[in-house]
């Protein structure tokens, strides 16, 4: 079975003081590695035998396209206003090929070894999560700055990689659509769960596979985490210091 992997490459709404900074307006054309980053992610992709075609969704599909990889296999097309809109227009999309495999364009240091290994580990869950330990990429980067969920037997940060096994996962999106704007969304999701299972996850009195299991349960629908052993997985380029760090990788420094 191949997925579809479907990279999101749109920007913010209003000015990107990040992208400004690089002499571009978007985003997924700051330069990482001596190319505009986006590339990147779609590169790891296209190498992955995991992977069959490849859908790049942003606002600017003329300009994205052209620093993209020449291969049949890549689409580059518009995306709607959030997230979650993208997602659901890709749901009603009934020429669309699943199962899907989400990540973004600011994942600048997936590879193909991170991909078939997330996949491998998705299974048939609905939706699967990658997730990184904050142990692991501690070990690896240890003056890294990530935003960490915390849970009875570890604390997470996300990998940017998603798989949506079919239009089923509608009800997920539809719940992400109702708190996208939200700066603690997370938060808001378990409190979904109640205040009990809220306070339990507060004082860590339960793990991330346990409130998956519950919020899948109210959800319909199966979900896990997939923890990947490449703590470099857990690593995007979202600010300057997120791109200090990844070229200090790349050149081999970090």
């Amino acid at each position: 079975m191949k997925y579809t992997a479907v990279v999101l490459a749109g920007s913010r709404p209003g000015r990107d003081s990040f992208a400004e900074s690089f002499g571009t307006d978007l985003k997924a054309l700051i330069p990482v590695g001596g190319e505009p980053m986006v590339r990147r992610p779609v590169r790891a992709l296209l190498e992955s035998e995991r992977v069959g075609k490849i859908l790049v969704l942003c606002q600017a599909p003329e300009r994205i396209a052209r620093v993209l990889p020449g291969d049949p296999r890549v689409a580059v097309k518009s995306s709607q206003g959030t997230i979650a809109e993208t997602m659901l227009g890709l749901i009603e999309d009934g020429s669309m090929e699943w199962p899907l495999l989400v990540t973004t364009a600011d994942h600048a240091l997936l590879d193909a070894a991170m991909v078939d290994e997330f996949v491998r580990e998705a299974g048939v869950a609905d939706i699967s999560i990658g997730v990184v330990e904050r142990a692991n990429l501690l070990r690896r980067l240890p003056q890294t700055q990530r935003t960490w969920l915390k849970f009875r037997g570890g604390a997470y940060t996300g990998a940017n990689l998603f798989a949506l096994k079919s239009p089923a996962v509608r009800p997920a999106i539809e719940l992400w659509r109702s708190v996208e704007q939200d700066r603690k969304k997370a938060w808001r999701v378990m409190s979904l769960l109640g205040p009990v299972m809220l306070l339990c996850v507060a004082l860590r009195l339960v793990s991330l596979d346990e409130v998956l299991a519950q919020l899948g349960g109210r959800l319909g629908l199966s979900l896990k985490a997939v923890r990947l052993s490449n703590p470099l997985a857990g690593v995007d380029v979202d600010k300057a210091a997120d791109h200090t760090l990844v070229e200090a990788v790349l050149a081999g420094k970090a």
